[in-house]
């Protein structure tokens, strides 16, 4: 016997033709806000002429049908030009109701693989609030939508995950808060970013609520449906904690109990941690199931279970990349570069000589690698923008600045870069100006060699400071 759900699904065509809406596969005329915001490497994404301020995302989901996915999602936003059309990213589902301030919209199309064209009853005035209700209905076809061995499913993915699940301005530059709500059959459980909220039980399904009050890129948005153990402690600040593991992973309370340690050590450097909550989403880890670790915002998510430099990489990212975003995707060593050398700081904490250990091995490495200098950090080219140099050449540019401008300079930087763009976005350009500003040094040639570059730095960047004893050359015996 159908379900109600298979019901509703069997009625989403009729539904929407009740509505009014007109859906077709043709581009929409005239319009005053676009599609695509030409980024360089993923120019149709996002939209123009409206900023967003909160996201609403309403879901149910019963993983025994993991095809099939109900969602009503309220964009708030404020129209920076006039608006006789706008533009959401979607992809795939049926759309069975648009409203724009609560008026049924007088058209809807879609163009490509996920623009939602929408054309509202009365033009929106430039400088005005407005939302947009969306309500569809279908199957999650995104490649950020994982479903999980157990039954369960996860939204998580870079550089995209929002629109396999809801209707977004999908590009880091347009950052939200995030409310969610979700319904789950009762015995699931939902986690997602932010604070929890009311649990509420109706017969025979349950209702999660998450709120996340800072603002956020879509990409790091997360939905994680589970039967979940969850566990809950508090930072020494009073910060709540929210783990949650699904069946199979592995909880190592050890583990677990560092995240305070790691997060007081990371504030040590960045800055006061930038978020009202925290922890961890873990769930049992197939390599297909999507990467094997993300910064989901507050809360990242991880497979198989927890362990030190997996969580310092992940929590780094909460300052470099979620609280500071990039202003596009060229940006993307704002974020890896830092995240990644966050791991060496805390490996130095343990008294690792970065020097003599990771540095050295690094060198050792690019000159047997004759790729390894190839890579631009900054805009290192369409399809390249999470390459693996932002990992290992970026973490020994910020190695090698750090030797030439010292610690104070150094750890002001990062600290002042926080502090200047908390929740906002901004560019590697931008942080090379601050580094330059604060050292007091003219840092032109540096970040040429080291960032601008696809060959190996001049020996003056390579071994700077201390890093000099590494130079083969000053050795008379070499």
């Amino acid at each position: 016997m159908p379900t109600p759900r298979h019901r509703r699904r069997a009625t989403a065509l009729a539904t929407a033709v009740a509505a009014g809406i007109v859906l077709t596969t043709l581009p929409a005329a005239g319009a005053s806000g676009e599609g695509g915001l030409g980024d360089p490497y993923f120019p149709e994404d996002g939209n123009s002429g409206y900023d967003v301020s909160e996201y609403d995302v309403h879901v149910h989901y019963d993983p025994a049908h993991p095809r099939y996915l109900e969602g009503d999602t309220t964009v708030e936003a404020v129209a920076t030009q006039d608006l006789d059309v706008l533009h959401l990213d979607l992809e795939g589902f049926t759309v069975t109701g648009v409203t724009v301030n609560g008026t049924p919209a007088r058209t809807v199309s879609r163009e490509g693989a996920h623009e939602l064209v929408i054309t509202p009853a009365r033009p929106v005035a430039k400088n005005t609030r407005f939302s947009v209700r969306v309500r569809y209905s279908g199957e999650p076809v995104g490649k950020g939508w994982h479903t999980l061995a157990d039954g369960g499913a996860n939204a998580s993915e870079e550089p995209h995950s929002a629109t396999a699940w809801y209707p977004a301005n999908d590009h880091p530059s347009d950052k939200a808060t995030f409310r969610l709500t979700a319904t789950v059959p009762t015995g699931w459980t939902v986690v997602g970013n932010g604070r929890p909220g009311a649990t509420t039980t109706e017969r025979d399904t349950s209702t999660f609520r998450w709120y996340e009050d800072r603002p956020m890129a879509t990409y790091l948005s997360t939905i994680a449906i589970d039967k979940f153990t969850m566990r809950t402690s508090k930072l020494s600040d009073g910060t709540p904690v929210v783990n949650a593991y699904s069946p199979g992973s592995r909880i190592d309370p050890e583990a677990e109990a560092q995240l305070p340690e790691i997060l007081d050590f990371l504030a040590s450097k960045f800055g006061p941690y930038p978020f009202s909550s925290a922890g961890a989403i873990v769930i049992s880890g197939n390599d297909d199931e999507g990467p094997l670790a993300l910064e989901t915002q507050s809360r990242p998510t991880y497979h198989g279970s927890l362990f030190d430099l997996s969580m310092v990489h992940e929590n780094a990212h909460q300052w470099f990349g979620n609280s500071v975003s990039f202003t596009d995707w060229r940006d993307g060593c704002l974020a890896e570069c830092f995240a990644q050398y966050a791991g060496q700081l805390w490996d130095e904490k343990s008294g690792a000589d970065l020097d003599e250990g990771f540095y050295a091995a690094m060198v050792e490495e690019s000159a047997e690698d004759p790729d390894f200098w190839t890579t631009r950090l900054y805009d290192p080219g369409q399809g390249r923008e999470l390459d693996g140099a932002l990992y290992s050449k970026g973490s020994m540019m910020l190695h090698a600045l750090r030797r030439t401008v010292g610690d104070d300079a150094f750890f002001g930087t990062l600290k002042r870069w926080q502090r200047d763009h908390r929740y906002g976005n901004a560019s590697w350009p931008q942080f090379e100006a601050l580094a330059q500003k604060v050292s007091g040094k003219d840092l032109t040639g540096f970040f040429h060699a080291w960032a601008h570059s696809t060959t190996a730095p001049p020996k003056e960047y390579l071994f700077p400071g201390s890093l000099g004893s590494l130079d083969p050359s000053a050795d008379p015996a070499a």
